[in-house]
């Protein structure tokens, strides 16, 4: 048992998903925290896997300083923050607890706590935490603060809201303009239906095709904030706040688990090239229509399910299923519409009362 809140430092790299969810962690805990920003070098990742254990594939002089005194906690997430925090804990002398959230290349015996989601195929042991959803730092009271300030700025548009958040191209996720397409027709049919609106939003991997396919292809009344072209405060939480219906494209988890904590009823769009008929998603295209599985992240994705070892695929289908299993969300493309229900999403809490366990502290402290 030690005395007074851990020393804890976060690792946060160049993924926005992986650094909200060390931060999601470290808030819950309410233990003080320091950040510490890395940024690496093109090739580190030959360094990182030859030496394992290594700064050697990080760029000093634009990451912070790491020096003692070292931390009792480093908190993780993304393959190439690994290295670092077992370097941290080398220079410790072994003192410093890791905890790494989500699936990490090393051996799962090298970190004290993991935390991860069903998209990774890890095995049940003590030291891996399974969670239905990526964790997030989105709360009801800050929705509700979100949505009082915003609600005035949509007044004019016709109601139900629904609020549509579409991502992108991700591991064997393309975002074409036929799926954009498809997406819009339905919500037309959908929206139009009920006299709505759509309260719209692109992200970082949106493709400019697939988004002006979708505006083009889009005629029911529309207010829509394009990522990366228009100035101004973002509006994603107030969409997540004031949505009366969630359409998020399901590529993207971290947007998935935020979209379930609004308590909306929540459609996914599927992505897939080929999807199940049921999930009402964009139909196959013929094979010469394909021509983008022949990309980096798609391609590496195709052959790392086929040949990798298991702990090493992922399959974010998982987690889409999972949620439609437990009625917690419907396909976008279908007629049926989500059963609300009240859930209580406990993955955050559990994690943190996890890690207080490492210090021989109550799940409450």
């Amino acid at each position: 048992m030690m005395r007074g809140d851990p020393a804890v430092w976060l690792l946060h790299g160049h993924k926005a998903g992986d650094n909200n969810q060390v931060l999601a962690l470290a808030e819950a805990l309410g233990w003080p925290y320091d950040i510490k920003h890395l940024a690496y070098r093109s090739w580190e990742l030959l360094t990182n896997r030859l030496l394992r254990v290594t700064l050697a594939g990080t760029d000093s002089r634009h990451s912070s300083p790491l020096e003692p005194p070292w931390p009792d906690l480093v908190i993780t997430a993304g393959r190439r923050n690994e290295p670092v925090a077992r370097w941290i804990q080398r220079q410790s002398g072994g003192r410093t607890r890791l905890v790494h959230v989500g699936r990490p290349w090393a051996r799962l015996d090298r970190f004290d706590l993991i935390v991860v989601t069903p998209q990774y195929f890890l095995p049940e042991q003590d030291n891996v935490l399974h969670v239905d959803l990526p964790l997030h730092r989105i709360t009801g009271s800050e929705l509700d603060a979100v949505g009082t300030q915003w609600q005035v700025r949509f007044e004019q548009l016709p109601r139900p809201w629904w609020s549509v958040l579409l991502g992108g191209d991700s591991g064997p996720f393309v975002f074409t303009p036929d799926k954009a397409r498809h997406l819009a027709g339905w919500l037309n049919r959908r929206v139009a239906g009920e006299g709505g609106a759509v309260l719209l939003t692109s992200s970082a991997r949106t493709p400019p095709t697939a988004w002006a396919a979708f505006r083009e292809a889009l005629t029911v009344p529309c207010t829509a904030w394009s990522w990366g072209n228009d100035t101004g405060e973002n509006p994603y939480q107030a969409y997540l706040a004031l949505g009366e219906r969630l359409v998020v494209t399901g590529e993207s988890m971290s947007m998935l688990a935020e979209a379930v904590a609004s308590g909306a009823p929540l459609y996914i769009y599927d992505l897939s090239d080929c999807p199940d008929p049921s999930h009402g998603a964009a139909p196959c295209p013929p094979w010469w229509r394909r021509a983008y599985r022949l990309r980096w992240k798609p391609l590496s994705h195709f052959l790392a399910m086929r040949l990798a070892p298991r702990r090493l695929r992922r399959d974010v289908s998982r987690i889409q299923q999972r949620l439609i299993d437990q009625g917690r969300a419907v396909w976008a493309g279908q007629e049926a519409d989500p059963t609300p229900a009240a859930w209580r999403d406990t993955d955050l809490e559990q994690a943190a009362g996890r890690v207080r366990a490492l210090f021989g502290m109550s799940a409450e402290s």
